[in-house]
Formats: C-alpha cells, sequence, structure tokens
C-alpha cells in the first residue's frame, strides 16, 4: 500500500493539471484526479512499462473526462443549458478582454482533434512538446508540428473573421 501512496503524493498534481487543461473546473479535475488513481489502482496489473507512469495516468484521466462529458451530456437539463447562455456584465475593459478571451475559446473548441487537445495542453497546461508527445502516444516533433499548425488553423480563422 506505501507504493501505491508514494505513486499517488509523486503524480496526482500533475493528473490533476492535465485535467484542468481539459476541463478548467478545479472541482471536476479534483473528482477526476480521484477516480484516476482509483482506476489506476484496479489496473494496475496491466501497466507493463511500456510508457512512463506520468504518461499512463494522463491516458487513464483523459478516459475518465471522456465517461464525465459522456455521463453529462445524458444528465443535461434545457435550464441548465439556458443558464450556460447567460451573459454576466462587468466593467467595460472587463468586458473587452472576457470577450476576446471568450472568442480564442470558441475558437480553439471549433478545432478538430488532436490540434485542441495539443494547443490547451501546451497553453493551459504548460506540459513540454516531448510530455504531449508522450501522451498522445506520438513523438516530440509531432507534438511540435501539430501545435505549429494549432496555431496556423487560428490564424486564418481569426483573419478570416470564420468561426464556422
Amino acid at each position: 500500500m506505501g507504493e501505491l501512496d508514494e505513486i499517488y503524493h509523486q503524480y496526482s498534481e500533475g493528473v490533476f493539471k492535465y485535467l484542468m487543461c481539459l476541463c478548467h473546473n478545479a472541482e471536476l479535475s479534483e473528482e477526476l484526479t480521484q477516480e484516476t488513481f482509483y482506476q489506476a489502482v484496479k489496473s494496475i496489473d496491466r501497466y507493463n512499462g511500456e510508457c512512463k507512469m506520468s504518461v499512463w495516468l494522463c491516458q487513464i484521466a483523459k478516459h475518465s473526462y471522456y465517461k464525465h462529458l459522456e455521463k453529462s451530456k445524458k444528465q443535461r437539463q434545457p435550464t441548465e443549458i439556458f443558464q450556460e447562455q447567460i451573459v454576466h456584465t462587468s466593467p467595460e475593459a472587463e468586458l473587452i478582454h472576457a470577450e476576446d478571451k471568450m472568442a480564442l475559446y470558441r475558437m480553439i473548441h471549433l478545432l478538430e482533434e488532436p490540434y485542441k487537445e495539443v494547443l490547451l495542453l501546451r497553453l493551459l497546461g504548460g506540459l513540454s512538446f516531448k510530455e504531449i508527445g508522450d501522451i498522445q502516444r506520438k513523438n516530440e516533433n509531432w507534438a511540435r508540428v501539430t501545435f505549429y499548425r494549432a496555431k496556423m488553423k487560428l490564424r486564418e480563422r481569426g483573419t478570416s473573421g470564420n468561426e464556422q
């Protein structure tokens, strides 16, 4: 049991940060971090050391997040969707900043995978290209090229004003 505690203490912060990049919600990230380690303990016998422990845990975290999304889509009520669309007013400068930020997030959200995930992992998660490549089961160069292409796609959409 001590070995499992050690693994948790060594990797839980990284898993939490990875989940924050995916969902942008601290409470949900904490809950999914716990779920990730629960699933890891259940399937530890399948970990073969082929990849880093951190990569294996982030893969479990990503699957936990996707399961959560599927489950929450099925449970959402129409009123919840409407409430998310309500805009809160604020001082003019903050509003402009928030609108710019939202426009950027909307454009990122519209990107297809893997561009969206690579951008979020790099920009919000602060992960290295090597770490991103490991998570995606690709190499570092693939992560660099994908990140560059994602930025180019955002620039194209930004200059054309087309948010498809």
